[in-house]
């Protein structure tokens, strides 16, 4: 498949209502925040995480394997389990591979090239793939073309510790001594995040392949992003607005910046905390865009 030939910057807008969007471990799992301002925080890897979950999901419900859309990155698989398909592919081992090289000098981009067509996360973000960093390979990090920023929220958040009980009790010991068990968990009562992201077509040309339809897949994965992923834990999350900046070439009619700044989230109303995606008002600024960028909303 041929790869984008245009530039894309976008914005997501989601929230969350009784949950929490994205735990710290260093801090007993209380969603995440900015201590100098009380923004709230998600990170680029609970989002892409999400993303990729979305895209296997796709994947494995379809009739047929489609080959190009495994996921490099996924739970219980070793990534030099990963690796090693691009070995077997080139007919080459751990041991052998550096010995080739001397030969086949273009055998990185050879390695690169085979795990970029075969797995839709290093196609779309890259990678750091450690087995080949160690074999001393050029291949071992690959840039991809779409990356995204930490959502940040729109207001100050107010996390809230709940505590809980259950009646089941964990041992026979416990069981004599006490009736019910005490827990707690971190809720955001309400937050309204705001996510940037960037899709460089040049990086897409020159190193991923990343095509047309993977972009859709990405704007289809980031609008049902939350849709498979419900917990108690997290509450009610929801993807409200894509917002994409779509450029007419490959390097961009404008900053990505300024692109950013025609799009306004205010609070309605500002005595009262919001509790609603309707407590908001969304403004894009369609006369500042500058001429040769479209814009679409995706809902």
């Amino acid at each position: 498949m041929e790869a984008i030939k245009n530039r894309y910057d976008f914005i997501v807008l989601f929230d969350v209502e009784n949950g929490n969007p994205n735990g710290d471990p260093d801090a007993g799992n209380m969603p995440r925040i900015d201590p100098e301002t009380g923004y709230g925080l998600v990170t680029d890897v609970c989002l892409k995480r999400k993303i990729r979950n979305y895209v296997e999901i796709v994947q494995e419900s379809k009739p047929g394997y489609e080959s190009g859309y495994d996921i490099y990155i996924k739970e219980s698989i070793p990534l030099n389990t990963s690796d090693k398909k691009a070995y077997i592919a080139l007919d080459v081992d751990e041991k052998t591979v550096t010995e080739k090289k001397k030969d086949d000098p273009d055998i990185d981009r050879a390695i690169r090239d085979f795990m970029c067509a075969n797995f839709y996360d290093i196609r779309t973000f890259g990678a750091v793939m450690t087995t080949f960093v160690k074999a001393h390979l050029n291949c071992g990090q690959v840039r991809g073309p779409v990356q995204l920023g930490f959502a940040r929220s729109i207001d100050p958040i107010v996390p809230q510790e709940v505590t809980i009980t259950r009646v089941a009790i964990t041992t026979e010991e416990d069981k004599a001594k006490k009736h019910t068990e005490m827990g707690n968990k971190f809720i955001v009562p309400y937050g309204l995040y705001r996510a940037e992201g960037y899709v460089s077509a040049n990086l897409a040309r020159t190193v991923t392949g990343f095509s047309e339809k993977d972009l859709e897949l990405l704007w289809e994965a980031i609008l049902n992003m939350f849709e498979h992923d419900h917990s108690a834990a997290r509450g009610k999350m929801a993807v409200r607005e894509l917002i994409v900046f779509a450029h007419d070439n490959e390097l961009g009619c404008a900053p990505a910046h300024k692109l950013f700044d025609t799009l306004s989230v205010e609070r309605i109303d500002r005595q009262k905390p919001a509790r609603a995606y309707r407590d908001y008002r969304v403004t894009l600024r369609q006369e500042d865009i500058p001429e040769g960028v479209q814009v679409r909303r995706l809902v």
